[in-house]
């Protein structure tokens, strides 16, 4: 910290959700300024989980004021940082200053925690850099992603929804999960995106990732009338899918869109794109928004010419216990 600022940081368990309430409304605000996202689902999780006393993590306090927060979630041996930030209070610390301290005291805390082996973070309010340098310097690699959205307008386009000889276009189902976690798995083995999220790397963790989406709002709320899959009538195994969510009244967003490395070059990633916005469209949605690495030329190369533009670009931030960057 500067020369001259006060600023307590204490464990994150000793506040009740009443006093953080302000900051997790600003927080809000801004998330739904610079992403167009309902945080409020995410508050009144967050202020659950603060209510029972058991989100790891730190608080910041200005003057006795709560001004900012950071947490992490525990999977076994991983961390997986879930946010920070830090209200503007016209206190004597920037934001973004506080934001760096919450970001040391958690960091140092994990690294040096011998049971955690692997700690994750993707900060998507946070632009890209904003806070890289303290990532990069305790040993992170920072993968930049792109925030992507479409805006949508007018009637529904005429779809060819054919996938083509011996496959099936169908909505999604919740007796999906099982082959959807197989899917994910397959789609992602020894892609970029694995070695952000490890989660992709098993057909187990894959299901987790998918119960989040699908069964516990982590990424807005599930629409399945937007989730679509395409099986083989052959193997009775999915050959691709795309999953959808609400992220505000007029904010669709695309949470999954992958196809198996055996039925790739088919135009399957492009027809479940202009499905799912298509139906984003018929649901009143105006705009509809995706995520992706920014180093996955082929799939951004893909969503530019289907009418997405890069709104955002934030880090993905990954260590790995004894792999240096």
């Amino acid at each position: 910290m500067a020369s001259g600022v006060s600023i307590e940081i204490l464990d994150l368990r000793h506040f009740a959700a009443s006093l953080l309430r302000p900051v997790l409304e600003a927080e809000g605000d801004l998330w739904m300024q610079r992403l167009h996202w309902d945080y409020h689902s995410s508050s009144r999780l967050l202020m659950q989980y603060l209510d029972n006393h058991m989100l790891p993590g730190y608080a910041a306090l200005d003057a006795g004021h709560v001004t900012g927060y950071t947490f992490c979630i525990y999977e076994d041996s991983k961390a997986v940082i879930g946010d920070v930030f830090a209200a503007a209070s016209g206190g004597a610390a920037p934001s973004l200053q506080v934001e760096e301290t919450l970001l040391h005291h958690l960091l140092e805390t994990l690294l040096n925690s011998p049971q955690i082996d692997r700690i994750e973070s993707q900060l998507l309010l946070h632009p890209e850099g904003a806070h890289a340098a303290i990532f990069r310097h305790n040993g992170f690699t920072v993968h930049p992603r792109l925030f992507m959205v479409k805006r949508l307008a007018g009637a529904a386009p005429a779809l060819d929804a054919t996938p083509g000889s011996g496959l099936e276009l169908r909505p999604w189902r919740s007796g999906d999960l099982n082959a959807a976690a197989r899917l994910i798995c397959e789609a992602y083995s020894g892609h970029t995106d694995s070695l952000i999220n490890d989660q992709y790397c098993t057909a187990h963790g894959s299901l987790r990732f998918l119960h989040n989406i699908v069964r516990y709002s982590g990424c807005g709320v599930f629409s399945g009338l937007a989730s679509h899959v395409v099986e083989d009538h052959s193997t009775h195994q999915l050959a691709a899918l795309v999953l959808g969510s609400r992220v505000s009244p007029l904010s669709g967003h695309i949470t999954q869109l992958c196809v198996h490395p055996d039925y790739r070059r088919r135009g399957l990633g492009r027809m479940l794109l202009r499905l799912t916005s298509s139906q984003f469209l018929s649901q009143g949605v105006s705009e509809v928004s995706l995520t992706v690495t920014a180093a996955n030329v082929e799939a951004v190369e893909l969503y530019r010419s289907e009418g997405f533009g890069s709104a955002h670009t934030f880090d993905a931030a990954v260590w790995q216990r004894g792999i240096q960057p």
